[in-house]
């Protein structure tokens, strides 16, 4: 029994270290998948209002989500009701535009995602706290029915894995937890750009429908 739980104490450091690479990771797999998703939605808005005399333009460039806010803009200002009956047109011409790219809008995955790489960060402390755990348990049960001195020889000597445990499970969450606070706001912004298009779509898709119903049967 004491053999396994050394084995496992001294496997905790490494597990936790490769665990936080494997964290890494996934944190930029989330950032890519964040900025595609921002491209995506910039690029469909951009091929919604092409038809505009007057609109903002996509730039490479610019930050993606201060473009989204300005199409969206753009988008609101013609559906105005004292806007040009011509921009209100173009944009009737195109809604169809809105349903074949839609799938930008879908979040539920990515929330998922990144809730759950969020949360995960403290699971690495008391990972830690558990390799210590492992380590201490383990010179206990070897020097189980063995003299005071030599049970606390022991227990020093398991003193390095555990320490070297603790120290890994907290170095991953302080680094995991300064990574998280870099991306959140763009993670953040991505969630509240795609609330903001799907209010705009379902208010464009109607009133352009309904007006463009309107003038149907005339």
């Amino acid at each position: 029994m004491s053999q396994y739980l050394s084995q496992l104490s001294g496997l905790s450091t490494m597990v936790i270290t490769l665990a936080c690479g494997a964290h890494l990771f996934f944190f930029f797999v989330l950032w890519v998948w964040s900025r595609r998703d921002l491209r995506g939605i910039a690029s469909s808005l951009d091929d919604f209002t092409r038809g505009l005399k007057h609109r903002s333009l996509l730039d490479s460039t610019g930050h993606l989500s201060d473009q989204i806010v300005a199409f969206l803009a753009d988008v609101n200002e013609t559906l105005d009701p004292q806007a040009n009956p011509a921009d209100r047109k173009a944009l009737s011409e195109r809604v169809h535009i809105l349903d074949e790219k839609r799938r930008y809008l879908d979040s539920h995955f990515f929330e998922t995602c990144y809730n759950i790489c969020r949360t995960m960060i403290e699971a690495y402390p008391l990972a830690g706290v558990l390799g210590t755990i492992l380590a201490m348990g383990a010179a206990l049960q070897a020097n189980a029915g063995t003299e005071t001195t030599n049970a606390i020889s022991s227990i020093v000597s398991h003193f390095g894995d555990a320490i070297w445990s603790t120290f890994a499970g907290l170095a991953a969450a302080i680094l995991l937890m300064f990574v998280n606070s870099v991306l959140e706001m763009s993670f953040l912004g991505l969630v509240e750009n795609r609330q903001h298009v799907r209010d705009t779509v379902v208010r464009a898709k109607r009133e352009l429908v309904l007006a463009g119903g309107g003038e149907t049967p005339a």
